[in-house]
C-alpha cells in the first residue's frame, strides 16, 4: 500500500490503480467458493455469515465503475473471481449461499451493489451466466420486494435492485420501485437537503446515500424517467452549495454523525455529481474535492497489514463503531470510485484540478441546524450545532450529533466509560451530574432549536426538572457559549473545549504549553491548540487527560475544561472556546478573546470591534 500512500493521485489512471489494488486485496481474502470475505473477527448485530457476504459485496462499489469506465476493460481477472462468488452466493444449494432475507436484514443493504452491477456492467455480471445462474441471481435479488425496510435511506435499495433487474430484462417490480421513489419524497426538506427518514439527523447519509443513489438513478433511468432524473440533479446542485463547506482546503472533511468508518465515502457525492453530469461547480473544483479527500485518507493509518480498511476513523478504533459495523463495512468508502465510470475524455478528467473556491467565513445552514466557521484560509472548519437527533439511538448518539461544536482538526470524542470527566471525554459539551455522583449527563435531545446569522439557540433538559437554554455564537477562531440554567437539583459541571492530540512522536523536544487557573484552561501544541475561558459563573480551569482511544482522530488527547457547581435555582454560565491549528496562532488569538456582558436576560458579545446583542427567547 505504501506506493499508493505516496502516489499523488492526480489522474484517472492513478485512481483506477488504487481501486484495482484495494479490490485485489479483498479478493485475496475470499473464501473457497469466493462468496464470503472474512475481514476480521469483531462482531456486529447481524450473523457472521451475513457480515462475510457484506465483505464480499461492498468492493463492487469500486469494481463496477472501474469496469464501466473502461470500454476495452483490463485483464485483471477480478470479474472471473467475482462471478464465481456471485454464482455461489445466490445458489441455494451452495455451502456459501447468502441466505434468504429475514426481517430488516443487512443483506438488503448489500443487494444495491448487484443492482448497480446489473445496470452498469451487465456484460460482466449477467451475460456470462447460464440460465440457472441468472434465475438464481434474479430470484435472490427479487426478495427485496417483500422485505421489511428500515424507515430511512433503506427505501432507496429496492429502487437500485429493481433498476438493475429491469435493465437486464429479469423479473422486477415496477410497483415497488414507484412506491419507493414516492416514499423518498417524504424525506425531502428544501435547499437540496433530505432527512435520513422521519428523524432530525442530517449527516453524511444525505450525501453518500440519498443523493448518491438519486444521481445514479438519474443517469441509468433518465431515459425512462426524465422528470425525476432532472429533479434529483437539481436538488444535488442545491445541496452542493452547502456541502462544500464540510470540506477543508487540504482535503479532509468534518467528522460528524454516524458511520464515519466509511472514510472517503464522504466525497462520493462529488463523484456522483460528475457521473450525472451536474456541473454544480467548475469541474476542476469538483475534481479537486474528490482527489484531495482520497489523498488525505491515504496518508492516515486506516489499513491493516493486509491492506484492508479497518473499522475506525483516522486510526483503527472499535470504540466509535456502530452496532452495524462489521469488519468489511468500511469498504462503503469505494462509493467514491463512481467517478471512474466516466470516460477518459470526460470534462471531469480533462479539467485541471483546482483548489476550493473562495468561501464565506461563516455559512448558516438551517436544514442541519449548523453554523459553519472557516478560519486559517479554510484549513480549519468549525460547525456549531444543536438539535440533530437520531431517534433510533445509534452508539454514542449524543457525542456524534449533540456536541456544541465539531472540527476537522480536533475531531470529537466518544465516552470510554461512565464514571468521571476523564472516562466521559466530554469535549465540546456541558456535562452535568448530581453532586457527589460523578455520573454525567449531557445534551442528547433538544426541545427547541433556532438557527440564525447570529447564533444557534437550543432548549434542552438533561433531567425533567433541569431546563437549559444554550446560545452558540461564532467568533472567528473562537466561539462563545452561553447557558441559562434553571434547576431543582444541586449539580456539578464540566464544560470542555476541543480534545487535542497530546502524543509526542517527534524525537526532539516539543514546545507545548498546558496551563489552567481559576478562569481558564489551555493545551497549546505545535500541531493544534485549544483553550477555554470562563466569561460568567464561578468555575475553575483544568486539563483532562481523556481515556485513550476516545477521540476519533487521535488515540491520546487533552481536553481543557471548566468545572464548577450549580446550586438549585437559576444560574447563567458563559465561556469562550478557541480552536486553531498551531501554537503560534493560538498565542496570538488568546489575547483577543471575545468579551461578554449581561444585564438581566440580555447579553452582549464583543469581538473584533463588533458588538452583538442577544435576548432570551
Amino acid at each position: 500500500m505504501q506506493e499508493f500512500r505516496n502516489n499523488p493521485l492526480v489522474s484517472r489512471d492513478d485512481l483506477q490503480g488504487l481501486a484495482e489494488y484495494m479490490i485485489s486485496c479483498a479478493v485475496k481474502k475470499l473464501s473457497p467458493q469466493k462468496a464470503w470475505l472474512n475481514a476480521g473477527e469483531s462482531g456486529t448485530k447481524y450473523p457472521h455469515k451475513t457480515a462475510w457476504a457484506e465483505g464480499f459485496l461492498r468492493p463492487l462499489f469500486g469494481l463496477v465503475p472501474f469496469s464501466a469506465g473502461d470500454a476495452k476493460g483490463r485483464d485483471t481477472g477480478l470479474w472471473e473471481v467475482y462471478r464465481c462468488g456471485i454464482i455461489n452466493g445466490t445458489d441455494p444449494n451452495s455451502k456459501e449461499y447468502w441466505g434468504d432475507l429475514k426481517g430488516k436484514d443487512q443483506k438488503i443493504v448489500e443487494m444495491t451493489t448487484l443492482g448497480l452491477a446489473l445496470a452498469m456492467v451487465p456484460e460482466h455480471v449477467w451475460e456470462p451466466l447460464n440460465h440457472q445462474e441468472k434465475e438464481n441471481l434474479a430470484k435472490w435479488l427479487f426478495q427485496i420486494n417483500d422485505a421489511e425496510l428500515a424507515s430511512n435511506n433503506w427505501v432507496l435499495f429496492p429502487v437500485m435492485v429493481n433498476m438493475g433487474l429491469k435493465k437486464v430484462n429479469a423479473p422486477y417490480s415496477q410497483e415497488i420501485m414507484e412506491a419507493a421513489l414516492d416514499k423518498i419524497e417524504e424525506s425531502y426538506l428544501s435547499d437540496g437537503w433530505y432527512s435520513d427518514g422521519p428523524t432530525l439527523q442530517r449527516d453524511y447519509y444525505v450525501a453518500f446515500a440519498m443523493h448518491f443513489y438519486g444521481l445514479t438513478y438519474s443517469v441509468i433511468m433518465g431515459d425512462v424517467d426524465p422528470q425525476r432524473a432532472e429533479i434529483y440533479r437539481q436538488r444535488a446542485a442545491y445541496f452542493a452549495k452547502d456541502f462544500i463547506y464540510w470540506f477543508a482546503k487540504d482535503g479532509d472533511a468534518l467528522p460528524y454523525g454516524r458511520s464515519l468508518t466509511y472514510r472517503f465515502a464522504a466525497c462520493a457525492f462529488w463523484s456522483g455529481l460528475a457521473y450525472a453530469g451536474v456541473e454544480a461547480l467548475p469541474w476542476g473544483i469538483i475534481k479537486g474535492i474528490v482527489l484531495r479527500n482520497i489523498r488525505w485518507w491515504l496518508k492516515q493509518p486506516i489499513f491493516d497489514r493486509e491492506d484492508l480498511l479497518t473499522i475506525g476513523y483516522r486510526y483503527p478504533n472499535l470504540k466509535m463503531a456502530e452496532f452495524y459495523n462489521a469488519p468489511g463495512s468500511p469498504s462503503w468508502a469505494m462509493k467514491a470510485f463512481l467517478v471512474l465510470a466516466l470516460p477518459a475524455d470526460h470534462p471531469f478528467w480533462r479539467a485541471e484540478e483546482q483548489e476550493l473556491p473562495e468561501l464565506k467565513s461563516v455559512s448558516v445552514q438551517k436544514q442541519p441546524f449548523m453554523i459553519f466557521s472557516r478560519t486559517e484560509q479554510g484549513g480549519h472548519i468549525q460547525a456549531l450545532t444543536s438539535g440533530q437527533y437520531a431517534r433510533f439511538e445509534p452508539s454514542f448518539m449524543a457525542a456524534k450529533y449533540e456536541k456544541f461544536a465539531y472540527s476537522n482538526v480536533f475531531g470529537f470524542s466518544v465516552p470510554g466509560g461512565e464514571y468521571g470527566l476523564d472516562q466521559g471525554a466530554y469535549d465540546s459539551m456541558l456535562a452535568l451530574c448530581e453532586e457527589g455522583d460523578n455520573l454525567y449527563r449531557v445534551r442528547r435531545k433538544c426541545e427547541f432549536v433556532k438557527v440564525s446569522e447570529e447564533a444557534v439557540y437550543s432548549v434542552w433538559r438533561p433531567w425533567e426538572n433541569v431546563r437549559i437554554e444554550t446560545w452558540l455564537i461564532p467568533c472567528g477562531s473562537w466561539h462563545v457559549r452561553v447557558h441559562k440554567i434553571k434547576t431543582n437539583r444541586n449539580l456539578a459541571s464540566g464544560e470542555g473545549a476541543y480534545a487535542v492530540n497530546c502524543d509526542f512522536y517527534e524525537d526532539g523536544p516539543v514546545q507545548y504549553e498546558i496551563l489552567s487557573d481559576d478562569g481558564s484552561a489551555k493545551a497549546f501544541f505545535p500541531w493544534a491548540s485549544t483553550g477555554i475561558v470562563n466569561l460568567e459563573g464561578v468555575r475553575t480551569g483544568t486539563v483532562i487527560l481523556a481515556h485513550p482511544n476516545t477521540n476519533l482522530m487521535y488515540s491520546r488527547t487533552n481536553i481543557p475544561t471548566l468545572t464548577g457547581n450549580i446550586p438549585a435555582g437559576e444560574m447563567w454560565l458563559s465561556c469562550a472556546v478557541l480552536g486553531v491549528k498551531s501554537r503560534s496562532e493560538a498565542e496570538l488569538s488568546w489575547e483577543n478573546c471575545p468579551e461578554y456582558d449581561r444585564e438581566n436576560n440580555t447579553f452582549w458579545i464583543r469581538y473584533n470591534g463588533k458588538c452583538r446583542e442577544y435576548k432570551e427567547k
